[in-house]
């Protein structure tokens, strides 16, 4: 039986890439290829269909999981930020600050595509914005195509490890289950869990880690290469020159947002779920009111930060009866649901509330469709005894749980090619990690080095999404051989940081921790 088992294990995963390959629905590839093989098994009577009775259970728990509820939150704050000029603004002040020196182009890349990261986590809109806005200014000013493109299409990869990012939302319920099973497996049966600020805290560290890299790597190029990354014109210079005032009026409205949501997911003030209100509440009042507008905005995000202080009583020394805090706080509510409301209206009249909505529900209807899929894949591979197969198979690894920990990673990087990073998550990670955990790997550590690794997959040729976005907004003149080879460094310095971090589990451990 076993053997027959494992050929329907491997005709499931063959059928699986075949589908994908052909390019069907992938949510529909992952149940029906799932439901066929084990109707097949039914009728040949080598699965058990009591495994199929927990498919309504497993839909029900997802659509009632209330981490999951951040997915569209977090979406639709990205989607109204994108559609707020705040790319364009942060592109515009950066790039004035440090484009007069050589190589300073690049530099305000990098920093923009993190600032965009902690804001928007949407890589697709962050490379298409930063190609469309400096691209043919690098190009005008002689910059190599190659390191240009590397330098957007990387950039825009680092909205998958910088909270909050929408991988550590799907890969915190991932492991969190994993783990729970992985503990429940080895008799605890008060299993601790892993929440979405853990995996927030824990991305902190490499995420900084992975600017600071490109960065060093953009003036190890600046120095080495001095025509790859010229300086601009003296007139030129002279017209990207910026004050401080206006730097700080464009800077400050992004960070004060990445601030309130991430501050008060990794302070324990809000929930992860309260956390991406605040956000998309936030999004829309920067949206709402637009570049000319925006010190109402600001304002309005000063007196929601200070109401929410009040409520969760963050300011020393101010104890209150809960009848006066009552009052004190229903103005400035009001104050800020006036804004928030005039806000609304601008977006439904300017046409960026329903572009955003229409991509919120887009997005979100395919991760949850998706979801669906990959749970009736895992039912289908229990009942084939899959777990089984590659716990054997992982122990089977000579050098023990670190060497198979290598081995997962290297075979999701190639994986990576030609998957998404939302089935990986959903189908690959649910299969192996609670063997990887069972065996004594911290599950932050293990989710970070997952993440770090799905990023790649983003600038992997040919299938990588940034890729993609980054052809489509590029001018035919830069060739898409350039595109590959000016992605190439920064894979390189990605797997540089995920070798780094595995080496160094304190990087990604020690924030989420300190925090309990």
């Amino acid at each position: 039986m076993a053997d027959v088992h494992t050929l329907y294990l491997i005709a499931l995963f063959a059928g699986l890439l075949i589908c994908l390959m052909s390019g069907f629905p992938v949510a529909f590839v992952l149940g029906g290829v799932s439901l066929l093989l084990a109707g097949l098994g039914v009728l040949l009577q080598h699965f058990d269909a009591s495994f199929l009775s927990a498919i309504p259970q497993r839909i029900y728990a997802a659509m009632t999981n209330d981490v999951l509820l951040a997915v569209p939150l977090f979406v639709f704050m990205g989607a109204m930020l994108e559609r707020s000029g705040i790319a364009s603004e942060l592109l515009d002040g950066i790039g004035r600050l440090f484009g007069p020196r050589r190589g300073g182009l690049g530099f305000a890349i990098t920093l923009v595509g993190a600032l965009l990261a902690a804001s928007t986590g949407i890589v697709g809109a962050t490379v298409t914005t930063m190609a469309l806005l400096s691209l043919p200014v690098m190009m005008t000013w002689g910059y190599s195509p190659r390191l240009a493109a590397g330098s957007i299409c990387a950039a825009g990869t680092l909205g998958q490890i910088i909270p909050p990012s929408l991988v550590l939302v799907l890969l915190a319920d991932t492991i969190s289950s994993a783990y729970q099973k992985a503990q429940l497996a080895m008799g605890n049966f008060s299993p601790d869990t892993v929440s979405i600020s853990d995996l927030f805290a824990g991305a902190m560290g490499p995420g900084l880690l992975m600017v600071v890299v490109f960065l060093l790597y953009q003036i190890a190029m600046a120095q080495l290469s001095p025509a790859s990354s010229p300086a601009p014109q003296e007139r030129a210079a002279e017209e990207m020159t910026i004050t401080a005032r206006v730097l700080l009026a464009r800077l400050v409205p992004p960070l004060a947002l990445i601030l309130g949501v991430l501050g008060s997911i990794l302070g324990g003030v809000a929930t992860p779920t309260e956390s991406a209100s605040i956000g998309a509440a936030g999004a829309v009042l920067l949206a709402g009111f637009g570049p000319s507008h925006r010190r109402h905005a600001n304002t309005a995000l000063l007196i929601l930060g200070l109401t929410v202080a009040v409520k969760q009583g963050l300011l020393p020394g101010l104890d209150l009866p809960i009848q006066t805090e009552r009052y004190i706080i229903a103005v400035p509510a009001l104050v800020v649901g006036g804004y928030f409301a005039l806000a609304l209206v601008r977006c439904l009249r300017a046409g960026a509330l329903s572009s955003a909505a229409i991509e919120t529900v887009r997005l979100s209807a395919m991760v949850f469709m998706i979801l669906i899929g990959a749970a009736m894949l895992s039912l289908v591979f229990r009942g084939f005894g899959g777990n089984e197969a590659v716990q054997a198979l992982i122990s089977g690894v000579p050098g023990g749980p670190y060497a198979a920990l290598a081995v997962v990673l290297a075979v999701m990087f190639l994986l990576g090619f030609i998957l998404d990073f939302i089935e990986i998550i959903f189908v690959i990670v649910p299969t192996i990690s609670p063997v990887l955990l069972m065996a004594g790997l911290d599950p932050i550590w293990l989710a970070i080095l997952i993440s770090l690794n799905l990023q790649t997959s983003f600038l992997t040729p040919p299938f990588g999404f940034a890729l993609f976005y980054f052809r489509s907004a590029a001018p035919p003149e830069i060739a898409t051989r350039d595109i590959y080879a000016g992605v190439l460094p920064f894979i390189g310095l990605q797997v540089l940081v995920l070798i780094v971090v595995a080496l160094l589990p304190g990087i990604s451990t020690w924030l989420p921790y300190a925090l309990r």
